[in-house]
């Protein structure tokens, strides 16, 4: 590692997470200093993620799956940010490496990987097994994502009951990824449910959620939303409805929820 990187992996361990995911440079030397770890999906397919360990093991893991751009940078970051917090971070690739900076980009990217949602399915799995045999681990697992990655997110605890579940502004439609979200099925998650939403977002809206409240309460599973006066995305510095204010208290109420959860 070089003197400049080490310097400026110093300093970013002082910032909180807003000013390391708004800084591309800090953000990116971050990133660079997490492990890259793989494993085995039922199908037979590699699949890889990027793996941030605490100071201190055992400890409790938190799966990641990322928004439709991709594992870059700021999801990493987020990871490691969860490090620093205690937990075992895994960032989990769902494009097979692919990364978008802009919308048409990003489109197709998140397109395929929905038209093939076993393959997205077995990912998720994959890895939550893999972190429950994890030797540094504690058996306590949760999962967090955004946007897209906040469907899955839902998703994976549906498949590999945790012990929670933290969506960002992700989809909780009746049937998503190819993965049921009615009751029945609710019924077999292990843990709570946080979810942080948008007033002014077009595509997860109050309805939507109120459905799934409703299905949730059926289930007899616990579900908290949180809502904020912002727009999708809010809690991403590198767009441009970046809420801090908002973000902030999000993240807050993340870390909380998982201390509370993981312990």
């Amino acid at each position: 590692m070089n003197i400049a990187r080490r310097d400026m992996l110093r300093g970013a361990a002082s910032l909180p997470l807003a000013a390391i995911l708004a800084d591309p440079l800090i953000a990116r030397a971050v990133a660079a200093g997490l492990d890259q770890v793989s494993t085995k999906t039922a199908g037979g397919k590699t699949v890889n993620a990027s793996l941030a360990l605490p100071a201190r093991t055992p400890a409790p893991a938190v799966v990641l799956v990322h928004e439709w751009w991709g594992l870059n940078d700021q999801i990493k970051s987020v990871a490691a940010e969860l490090a620093k917090e205690g937990y075992i971070g895994l960032a989990v690739d769902l494009y097979d490496g692919k990364v978008a900076d802009k919308p048409e980009g990003a489109k197709p990217l998140m397109g395929a990987a929905m038209k093939q949602p076993k393959v997205a399915q077995e990912t998720v799995a994959a890895w939550a097994d893999w972190l429950a045999a994890h030797d540094q681990a504690t058996g306590k697992i949760g999962t967090v994502g955004w946007c897209f990655g906040g469907g899955w997110s839902l998703n994976a605890s549906l498949l590999r009951p945790v012990d929670a579940t933290v969506i960002y502004y992700g989809s909780v439609s009746p049937e998503w990824g190819g993965v049921s979200r009615a009751p029945d099925a609710l019924a077999k998650l292990k843990g709570p449910v946080l979810g942080h939403y948008a007033t002014q977002d077009n595509w997860i809206t109050k309805d939507m959620v109120a459905g799934f409240e409703a299905r949730m309460k059926e289930a007899d599973k616990p579900f908290t939303s949180h809502w904020y006066e912002a727009q999708h995305a809010f809690a991403n510095p590198t767009q441009a409805r970046y809420d801090e204010a908002d973000a902030k208290t999000a993240w807050e109420r993340t870390s909380a929820f998982f201390k509370q959860n993981l312990a």
